[in-house]
């Protein structure tokens, strides 16, 4: 069992140090672009309510699992655009759990054909960890001892059954969408917050670059068009890619392919059930060694969309993205 919680540790150290890690990766990424992205919040002209699960890597123990939940809109002041929102996340990885709460803000510019926005986050992060779920299995044998020093104590931080530590945190972004493409860039974690657990432990959550984009390709057959995206994460020590190429049928059947050079392949399906009521689902398989032990990944959002800006349309079918 110690060697399980040297590898916990191992792990969110390597989360730490890797921060496009420490913030979970969503294979519909381009669906859900605020959570990366404040300047992205209130993008077109719905108010949107948001939910995405996520199971990572099923059938190994412990293995994450993400919640995530938003609302946002776009409103008006006189002459001036703007969007706001706020968001969720409640992320449980092994003995970790790691919840945070943003409000988000987006100011908009007409510029060309679409709207340039710039925006920014304010939220906290709480980061904890179940004390009281590690087994040493000390008297077992001579390899086992009564404590580690590796551990969090719950003296000076944390309940009765764990230890936690919070932090303010903040984001700035850019992003620029129209009808026919959109692309972002965004830094997250600009405090660099440092969670206390106790005296002597503490982790301090790195900042991290996300710079997106993606492609409305309508093709000659006016019912189909091909959605290429992809999204860059680094916090310039580590880095990953997300490369995604959909197919959408009538603005309302999408299916396609992704790919994550950290080693995954995704299949991805959506569907826009009725008027703005959007579903998607992801499935997730690693490319790597973890395949001998899990069953691949499972991610399924849900969306809904409100038309507050303009009148409403006729048309049986709207996509949440595409107007």
């Amino acid at each position: 069992m110690r060697r399980y919680i040297v590898l916990l540790f191992a792990l969110v150290n390597g989360l730490v140090a890797l921060r496009a890690q420490f913030d979970a990766q969503m294979g519909q990424y381009m669906f859900m672009q605020s959570a990366y992205n404040p300047a992205a919040v209130g993008d077109g002209d719905l108010m949107r309510v948001f939910g995405s699960h996520r199971m990572d890597f099923t059938g190994i123990q412990g293995a994450p699992m993400t919640t995530n939940v938003s609302f946002s809109s776009p409103f008006v002041i006189g002459k001036t655009h703007h969007g706001a929102g706020v968001r969720f996340m409640n992320d449980r990885f092994g003995l970790f759990s790691n919840q945070s709460l943003y409000v988000e803000y987006a100011y908009k510019i007409r510029l060309g054909k679409g709207y340039l926005s710039i925006g920014a986050d304010l939220g906290l992060i709480n980061l904890s960890f179940a004390v009281d779920s590690v087994d040493l299995g000390a008297g077992q044998d001579d390899y086992h001892v009564e404590g580690d020093n590796a551990i969090p104590q719950v003296s000076g931080g944390g309940s009765e059954n764990g230890a936690s530590g919070m932090g303010f945190d903040m984001g700035l972004g850019v992003y620029y969408s129209s009808a026919q493409w959109w692309a972002g860039v965004s830094y997250g974690h600009l405090t660099n917050p440092t969670l206390k657990w106790s005296d002597r432990t503490e982790v301090t959550v790195r900042g991290t670059m996300y710079i997106a984009g993606g492609y409305n390709w309508q093709l000659k057959h006016k019912d189909w068009m091909l959605l290429p995206s992809a999204m860059v994460m680094t916090d310039f020590r580590g880095w990953d890619v997300n490369l995604t190429m959909l197919a959408q049928l009538q603005k309302r059947y999408r299916f396609g392919l992704g790919y994550r050079i950290a080693g995954s392949v995704n299949l991805i399906v959506g569907l826009d059930i009725i008027n703005g009521l959007q579903l998607g689902y992801t499935y997730e398989l690693p490319a790597n060694a973890l395949i001998k032990e899990s069953y691949g990944s499972h991610e399924l959002y849900l969306a809904y969309g409100f038309n507050v800006l303009k009148p409403k349309h006729t048309n049986k079918y709207k996509s949440i993205r595409y107007l």
